[in-house]
């Protein structure tokens, strides 16, 4: 099955800007391994430039692309790769007797509709890191 890339990017774009600000490491481990400690950095400090380039270019880049999957997801039967979409695909793969590929569609679906709840945590960690860290000092 295919994942999305649009997804994964936001996902990790906002790990990073998390791990920029806060100091906190992102570690993968592979289930059969023992985990090995990972070293805890502090914060990374950064200059005026790279922060006002991370608020004005990066962070309403991200906003957008966050929006742009979530108006997807929620489009109806017509938007291409929407959860109405999904389903409907899968009656027309019922219809036409394949009973195989109907059910995967509609756990794609189903998986589609639970990233609903994921873009909303990040859309609230994006506006929580644009109020702490985006403010016009004066």
């Amino acid at each position: 099955m295919r994942r999305s890339r649009g997804m994964a990017w936001g996902t990790s774009a906002v790990l990073l800007l998390s791990g920029l600000v806060g100091g906190t490491t992102v570690a993968a481990a592979d289930p059969g391994e023992t985990p090995t400690p990972t070293p805890t950095y502090g914060p990374i400090t950064l200059s005026a430039e790279e922060s006002q380039r991370l608020c004005a270019e990066v962070l309403p880049k991200l906003i957008a692309r966050r929006e742009k999957l979530a108006t997807r997801i929620n489009g109806g039967a017509d938007v291409k790769g929407s959860v109405a979409w999904l389903k409907a695909r899968a009656v027309k793969q019922r219809a036409k007797g394949h009973e195989k590929v109907a059910t995967q569609l509609e756990k794609r679906a189903e998986r589609r509709a639970g990233r609903l709840e994921q873009l909303g945590k990040i859309k609230g960690e994006l506006e929580a890191f644009k109020t702490k860290h985006c403010q016009v000092v004066k």
